[in-house]
């Protein structure tokens, strides 16, 4: 690759008009900001532009021969979507250089409004594949913001395979879970990390403790800051980054200063000139890399672009934290009061669908004898169970069969080069084993079954569905089913509800999940170790992280490695399932896969038989004594999730 001035675009932030200039005037050949809607960083009144001034900045950037770019990068409310349609048009008229998108419902926009600005995939499509790429570039997506977690090899391979722009980010503050796979702060403070709201609970203090003892690991314990991820800082390897392939080397820090972005963008500026000018003659500015060092906010990292860092990665002290935006509060407990409207009197509807997610044969057909329709198996498998062979799926088909009930195979929420050539195989195999569908987590894997599988395909819910624009887009691409989004609230639900283009599924009980890592908590904090020198302590024990409001989260770790880590409440809906009903919802689910096979019985008869008699007609009443059963059989306390919330901002 013969290197040009063009071979890398700087790619600044600015949150305000000075910071724009001090941008610009520094040296980037591109910014990106936000509008005062649908944007990322929405914490502040004081930054960010509005309509006259986002218009300015495009004048303004555009006369110094800079590109901007606009984030417009908010999953989408049902309501939201006609300010979407306004706002969408006023970007079109300014002319931006791209518009930097999240929500699936946009692409169905831009389509429908003729939108000739150029669309960018944001970070929080979590894009970690290239059948996700490619689905992309189907719908005119010119330029994809990857995965934080893909490694520059990564990068070079998914740049190859597709040609399509890629941009990585190359310093600035990093979230410790995949991009739009973060619940948590959505759940509990209906203030969500994929509209803009994230209070951090990221950077709360945890201890690791035993999750059957609760006795706290405190051997080798670095510090309570277990997931405070450090800043991403590239400039010690920019050669590296330079030869990925990568495009655009984008600096995070829209609620920054001039003065701090200023400097960054003048030092990456002058390091990436002159290894441009002369690849072969580079060397490192050790007095740069000073400047850098000493006004750091937090302490540096490379994160996953040379490899999984492990415990290399994490502030455990947070003494260099700049700001903590929230403090471990209780969530919402089964018994608090949910924000649902007064609940007509239900009429006789079809009997609802209950589905299960389970874990073993046993908890499958402990779900069937028990009322479930539906089971859903196989995707990741948590230590120390095993992931479903296909003798094991061919075996649940047969007793779905048996019991006259449907199977279901599921997929990994995360699903880089390895899981998606295994899935590949396993789509493959499934056509002669013929369970009666697959369900899918990233549009990726969406693309990759309808075209090498004759199965029905439905979506999870990490596709974080607000919208029915975005179920419209699942199903031109194919999608039969789609899951509601975890942050979503019965408002959000009832509004959806009316509108939606595909039949809706809704997760009513079970544990749920605020984050997934590629990051080891365990392993990083008892061995201090990296990824890839794992010493399987999961295979000892089970851990949890404790937080300083008492509550205990626990961490399911997967085949691949990953952290899965819950809520300290399972959801539990089962009161509110006359008003779910209500608002058109016919489809629901039990997360399962973390109860023993006895516990995933109970349950499913208490919500089958609650469901039988909501499909009856009238003269329903709700029997609290059930949620008692339910809780005296839990491993952890209930709670409603969402539902505190009216609407998750």
């Amino acid at each position: 690759m013969l290197l040009t001035p063009q071979s890398v675009e700087l790619l600044a932030p600015a949150g305000t008009w000075d910071v724009l200039e001090a941008a610009v005037t520094a040296g980037a050949d591109a910014v990106y900001l936000g509008g005062k809607r649908f944007n990322m960083r929405l914490h502040r009144t004081d930054t960010n532009f509005d309509d006259k001034t986002l218009a300015r900045a495009v004048e303004y950037a555009h006369s110094h021969n800079v590109r901007l770019y606009i984030t417009v990068n908010n999953l989408i409310s049902e309501r939201e979507l006609p300010g979407m349609r306004e706002y969408l048009k006023l970007l079109n008229d300014i002319q931006p250089d791209s518009l930097i998108i999240q929500d699936m419902a946009v692409l169905e926009l831009a389509r429908e409004m003729n939108i000739t600005v150029p669309l960018h995939a944001s970070v929080m499509m979590n894009t970690h594949n290239e059948h996700s790429i490619k689905t992309l570039m189907d719908y005119g997506i010119t330029r994809v913001v990857v995965n934080r977690e893909l490694t520059l090899s990564q990068l070079r391979l998914l740049k190859e395979r597709t040609g399509i722009e890629l941009e990585y980010f190359i310093h600035g503050d990093m979230c410790v879970a995949h991009s739009g796979q973060c619940f948590h702060s959505g759940v509990v403070f209906g203030q969500s990390s994929n509209r803009g709201r994230c209070l951090k609970p990221c950077r709360w203090p945890y201890q690791l403790v035993d999750s059957v003892t609760g006795q706290a690991l405190t051997v080798n314990d670095p510090g309570p800051y277990k997931l405070a991820l450090k800043d991403m800082c590239m400039y010690t390897a920019l050669p590296e980054l330079i030869q990925s392939g990568v495009c655009s080397f984008k600096i995070e820090g829209r609620m920054r200063t001039a003065d701090f972005i200023s400097r960054i963008v003048k030092l990456y500026r002058r390091a990436i000139d002159r290894y441009i000018a002369d690849p072969t003659g580079y060397t490192f500015d050790a007095a740069d890399w000073q400047e850098l060092y000493n006004y750091r906010s937090r302490d540096f990292s490379t994160c996953y672009a040379l490899g999984n860092p492990g415990a290399s990665s994490i502030g455990y002290t947070g003494e260099r934290e700049p700001r903590f935006f929230s403090q471990a509060v209780k969530e919402a407990g089964v018994t608090a009061n949910a924000a649902i409207p007064a609940v007509k009197p239900v009429k006789a509807v079809s009997r609802p669908t209950l589905a299960v997610r389970v874990a073993s044969l046993e908890g499958l057909t402990s779900a069937f004898k028990s009322g479930a329709d539906l089971a859903y198996i196989g995707g990741e498998a948590f230590r120390p169970d095993k992931p479903w062979t296909l003798k094991d799926i061919e075996t649940a088909v047969d007793l779905a069969r048996q019991y006259d009930k449907q199977v279901v195979v599921t997929t990994p929420r995360i699903t880089m080069e390895r899981e998606a050539s295994e899935l590949e195989q396993l789509f493959a195999s499934l056509e002669t084993i013929k369970p009666h569908g697959l369900m899918v987590s990233n549009s990726g894997m969406l693309r990759l079954a309808r075209h090498s599988s004759s199965l029905p395909v439905q979506a999870d819910f990490s596709f974080n569905i607000f919208n029915h624009l975005t179920t419209a887009w699942l199903k031109a691409n194919g999608a039969s089913k789609a899951t509601v989004s975890l942050e979503a609230t019965y408002e959000h639900i009832a509004e959806l509800a009316k509108h939606s283009t595909l039949p809706l599924e809704l997760i009513v009980h079970g544990a749920t999940e605020a984050m997934v890592l590629d990051h080891c908590v365990p392993s990083a904090v008892l061995d201090n170790s990296t990824a890839s020198i794992c010493n399987r302590l999961c295979s000892k024990q089970n851990y949890s992280l404790l937080d300083s409001a008492g509550q205990r989260h626990d961490i399911k770790i997967d085949q691949y490695c990953r952290n899965h880590i819950l809520f300290a409440t399972d959801l539990c809906l089962l009161p509110h399932l006359a008003a779910l009903t209500g608002a058109g919802i016919s489809h629901y689910r039990i997360e399962g896969q973390h109860y023993t096979p006895e516990l995933v019985g109970l349950v499913t008869a208490i919500y089958r038989a609650e469901l039988d008699k909501l499909a009856a007609g009238s003269n329903y009443t709700f029997d609290r004594t059930l949620v008692d059963q339910i809780a005296a059989a839990s491993p952890r306390e209930l709670g409603i999730g969402a539902f505190r919330y009216r609407i998750s901002r």
